[in-house]
C-alpha cells in the first residue's frame, strides 16, 4: 500500500508550483483558443505567489494546500481562483489531521475538493470544464483504496486518468464559462481548467511518489 507523510507536503506542493510555472505559455495558448487567454497567467501569478510567500517557511500537505487555496480564492481575478481555491482549502480541510496520508486519505481529500467544487460550479463530467480531469483521477483512488492497490501504481494510474480526462474535453461543447458562449465552435478544443488540473495533478502525483 504505502504511505506519505503530510508534514513531508512541502516538496510537493513546490513541484506543483513549477509545473505551472513551466506551463504558463501553453496554458495561455489553450485559454486563448476559445477563451480570453488569461488562464496561465492567472494560474502562474498564484502559485507563484504562494511560493515567494512560503518557500522560507515549514509546511505540511494540507496546510501548504489551504494557503495556496486562500490566496487563489482572495488574490486572483478570472473564475479560476475561486474554483482552485475551493478545491484546494476543501482538499487541506479534509487531510487537516492526518499524518500519514495514505491513498484512501488522498481519496478522501481530492473527492472534497471535487464536491466542494460541484457546490459552487454545478458542472458535471461531459461539460467540459475541470471536472473531467478531477472526477476520474478520484474514482482511481477510491477504487485502489478499495482494493489495497500499491500506492505508486495507483499514482500512475491517476495521472493517467486525469490525462483521459482531459484529454476528452477537446470533442465536448462548453457549457460553462466564457466558452460556452461559442456553442458547437467549443469543440475541437482541450477546455483550459482541465488541462491545468492535469498538471497540477500530475506534479502532485509524482511529488508525493518520491517518498514511497
Amino acid at each position: 500500500m504505502g504511505t506519505f507523510k503530510n508534514s513531508d507536503g512541502k516538496p510537493v506542493l513546490l513541484k506543483m508550483v513549477k509545473a505551472i510555472q513551466e506551463n504558463k505559455a501553453y496554458l495561455g495558448e489553450v485559454d486563448g483558443l476559445i477563451g480570453d487567454g488569461d488562464h496561465g497567467m492567472n494560474m502562474n501569478k498564484g502559485f507563484s505567489v504562494f511560493e515567494e510567500r512560503f518557500k522560507d517557511q515549514d509546511f505540511g500537505f494540507s496546510e501548504g494546500l489551504d494557503e495556496l487555496g486562500m490566496i487563489l480564492l482572495n488574490e486572483i481575478g478570472g473564475s479560476m481562483g475561486p474554483i482552485y481555491g475551493t478545491i484546494f482549502i476543501d482538499m487541506a480541510e479534509a487531510g487537516e489531521d492526518l499524518k500519514e496520508i495514505d491513498i484512501s486519505g488522498l481519496a478522501k481529500m481530492l473527492e472534497a475538493g471535487l464536491e466542494g467544487l460541484c457546490e459552487i460550479v454545478e458542472a458535471k463530467v461531459g461539460d467540459k470544464t475541470l471536472v473531467d480531469t478531477l472526477s476520474p483521477a478520484v474514482d482511481v483512488l477510491k477504487a485502489a483504496a478499495q482494493s489495497g492497490k500499491d500506492y505508486k501504481e495507483t499514482l500512475e494510474e491517476m495521472k493517467a486518468a486525469a490525462e483521459a480526462g482531459r484529454d476528452s474535453t477537446k470533442e465536448m461543447v462548453a457549457k460553462f464559462g466564457r466558452s460556452s458562449r461559442l456553442g458547437e465552435r467549443s469543440r475541437g478544443v482541450l477546455d483550459a481548467g482541465a488541462a491545468s488540473c492535469c498538471i497540477i495533478l500530475t506534479a502532485m502525483a509524482d511529488g508525493i511518489a518520491e517518498f514511497l
